[in-house]
Formats: structure tokens, C-alpha cells, sequence
């Protein structure tokens, strides 16, 4: 298996790379994966069909970075990518702009994942991507300290905020954190809180602004109360995810919305709460909250060469026995439902079936062929009303207005 790491434009193109009736070598471009996991994967592939080997081309860490490399390409038209490992928010974006190609829903066994999945793969009505690692959301709490106090873990914020303001304090720990910097994160933690509450954020794949809400005063209120009111740790407005993990892996908190990545950390030998700590669906105002849908998802280039090809290696990859190695060697959160209901996993993986309901009640991200504005508009704005710049009521009314100017751009 070859891996390319850095991918630039002395790497293999579509002129250097043979095409027969739309097969042959392919490259898939992904963020760093961090586990090693997927060149194992792709080594099975390679091995039998060295005709139409995979390269892989692993971009940077960070999202954005990714996301910016993958639009040079596209846009240049240039073709090096064949097979792109999108975010699922992106999918929106890289179908209105016509750099991913739509696929056949006959061809892939969607009745098969999770069904809340699929819609992130889908773009005005056609499916664009196929989903190949889930998340969502979850409510990680010190079980420990919960079980001494007799409370069970919240299922509202009414019980969050109680837990977080008055058990807290008696541990000297933090009481509720999440990823509040101003980055993709707080999108996705604003969004839960409206969604959470009954609110969307758009409508129409962007075109329509439906923020301006009671709903959504109700969840950003939320998340700026934490801050004034101190069971949000003000150093919270810095954290990203990591940042965020390491605070509850060094029992800094009593509460963590986190994704269930953070699972591991949490449980291993150098973590201070390892065997003390438990995962439940998010809360919301009255009863279970919704969280966001996270994951990637694949796309054929609109410039591949070898599209047959790569709709096959996608096929390959959200094929049972290959989702089950997402899981057990990368760590990620399957497609697959059947997975969830495995008794060896769940063993293995004792927050599957909490997952698997977080997944179930998730919401994807606010869809528009001008997401990354959308984003930015959205961190900025929640990040103003949970520094207390600004009233939830005013930060609503501000938000509609910039979304809406967002929409009116073509």
C-alpha cells in the first residue's frame, strides 16, 4: 500500500494514470488517519485488484486545511483525486458546485446503515455520496461522582444545570463543557442546542432562513446561561475537542459533550477517570436532546478517470466486513447497523448502543451550497452571546439577518 502524504501537484494524474472503460489505478484522498487503520483496509483491495490499485493521499489533520486542498483540486479540474472522503457537511457544497458526481442508490445497500445517515449523503433530492463513518454527539459524566450524590444522568438541561451547579463545585471539578471556540465545533454545539429545543437553523438546502425562533433564543439562551452562570467554565469558550477531552480525561469536569472518539482517551491508563466515567444521548429542554450528525461520507470526483473503479472501492468500503474494521482498528462509529447489535462489540464497545441512539435521533448539519459561510457566521454570532457580548434575543435576530444575506449570494 502506498500512502502520500503532503499530496501535491508532482503527484500521479489523470494523464499518468491508464483508464479502460472507466477502471484502473485510483487515488482516495482523506484527512490523516490517525489510527493507520484504512492502508490495512486498502491492502486488501490492492491485493485483489492490482489492476485498479488505490493510492492513498492523506491531507492534513485539521478540516479546514482538508477541505481547502480537496477544493484546489476540484476546482482546477486537474483530477488527481478519484475517491474523496468528504465531511458530511461538504456534501452539499461539492454537489451544488458539480465536483462530485451523483451515484446510483441502487448500487449501495442504504437499507442497511443507520437510516438518519443517509440524508447527509443527499443533495436536492439525489444521492451524491455514499456514508462511511457516523457520529454523533454524546453526554460524557463522571459516573463516580454521580452514583455518591444518588443522581442518575441527566436527561434535560433543567437536570444538567442542577448537576453541573451544585455537585460540581463539591468535587472542585468544572460543571458542563463542549466545544465552544469560535471553529466548526461551536457549529455544531449551537446546532444541537436549537435542534435540541425544536428549532432548525435552515430550510430548502440554505435557501430559506428559519433560525429566528423561539427555539433557537431557547438554545443559545441555554448554552450563554452556562457561561454567566458559571457551571460553563469560562476557559470552555477555548476548547476544541481535544482540549475539551483532556479536561474531563484529567477529571477537570463533571459533564462533557464530546464525540465518542473520546471514549478511548477517557479509558485508558493514563486518564484520571478511567473505570468512573459513563456516555448517554444528550439532553435536551425535556427529555433526550438532538445532537448532530458527524462522520464522513465518499464521492466520485466529477473528474475521475475511472468512476466505475471508484464506485466499486466505495461499495468495498461500506461493505459489512470493512465497517466492522472501522470500528474494532480505527476507532470510528460504523454505518452498519447490524454492528450495534453485535454482543462481542458491544462488549468491546460499551457505548454503542447509547451511540446508536444518539445516531438515530441526530440531525445533519444546516445544508447549503454556502456552508462554510453559514459556519462562520454561526460560530461567530454564539460565541459573541456566550461571552456575554450580546443577549441571546439580539444574537438570534443577528444571526437571521447574516444567513439570509448568505442566501441571497449566488
Amino acid at each position: 500500500m502506498v500512502v502520500v502524504t503532503g499530496y501535491t501537484a508532482s503527484g500521479a494524474g489523470p494523464a499518468e494514470r491508464a483508464s479502460d472503460g472507466g477502471r484502473g489505478p485510483m487515488t482516495l484522498a482523506t484527512a490523516g488517519d490517525l489510527t493507520g487503520y484504512l492502508g490495512r483496509v486498502l491492502d486488501g483491495w490492492n491485493r485483489a485488484r492490482p489492476d485498479e490499485r488505490v493510492t492513498l493521499v492523506e491531507l492534513p489533520d485539521s478540516a479546514d486545511e482538508t477541505r481547502s486542498q480537496m477544493v484546489t483540486d476540484l476546482r482546477s479540474g486537474a483530477g488527481r483525486f478519484d475517491v474523496l472522503n468528504i465531511d458530511v457537511a461538504w456534501t452539499s457544497e461539492f454537489a451544488a458546485a458539480g465536483w462530485i458526481a451523483p451515484v446510483d442508490r441502487e448500487r449501495f445497500p442504504l437499507k442497511s446503515f443507520l437510516p438518519p445517515v443517509v440524508d447527509t449523503a443527499t443533495y436536492d433530492g439525489r444521492l451524491y455520496a455514499v456514508p462511511y463513518v457516523t457520529n454523533a454527539g454524546m453526554l460524557f459524566y463522571r459516573k463516580d461522582v454521580l452514583d455518591r450524590a444518588g443522581e442518575r444522568p441527566p436527561r434535560t438541561w433543567a437536570e444538567l444545570e442542577r448537576q453541573a451547579r451544585t455537585l460540581a463545585p463539591r468535587h472542585g471539578l468544572g460543571g458542563y463543557a463542549g466545544q465552544f471556540l469560535p471553529y466548526e465545533g461551536l457549529t455544531v454545539n449551537a446546532a444541537e442546542a436549537v435542534y435540541s429545543a425544536g428549532g432548525t437553523v435552515l430550510g430548502d438546502e440554505g435557501e430559506r432562513v428559519t433560525v429566528d425562533s423561539a427555539a433557537a433564543r431557547a438554545g443559545i439562551g441555554f448554552l450563554a446561561r452556562g457561561v454567566r452562570d458559571g457551571w460553563i467554565p469560562r476557559e470552555a469558550l477555548a476548547y476544541t475537542e481535544e482540549e475539551s477531552r483532556r479536561a474531563f480525561q484529567e477529571g477537570r469536569l463533571l459533564f462533557l459533550r464530546n464525540w465518542p472518539y473520546a471514549h478511548a482517551g477517557a479509558s485508558g491508563d493514563d486518564s484520571r477517570v478511567a473505570g468512573r466515567f459513563g456516555a448517554v444521548p444528550l439532553p435536551g429542554p425535556h427529555g433526550p436532546g438532538t445532537s448532530v450528525l458527524g462522520g464522513s461520507n465518499l464521492a466520485v470526483s466529477s473528474h475521475s478517470r475511472q468512476p466505475e473503479s471508484a464506485r466499486d472501492l466505495i461499495a468495498y468500503l461500506t461493505s459489512e466486513q470493512v465497517q466492522r474494521r472501522v470500528l474494532t482498528e480505527g476507532a470510528l462509529p460504523p454505518v452498519r447497523a447490524a454492528l450495534y447489535g453485535d454482543r462481542a462489540l458491544v462488549r468491546r464497545f460499551p457505548y454503542l448502543p447509547a451511540l446508536r441512539a444518539s445516531v438515530l435521533a441526530a440531525a445533519p448539519r444546516p445544508k447549503s451550497p454556502r456552508y462554510e459561510q453559514v459556519s462562520l457566521a454561526v460560530q461567530a454570532v454564539v460565541h459573541d452571546a456566550m461571552a456575554q457580548h450580546q443577549t441571546p434575543e439580539a444574537a438570534v435576530r443577528r444571526l437571521a439577518d447574516e444567513l439570509a444575506a448568505i442566501a441571497r449570494r449566488r
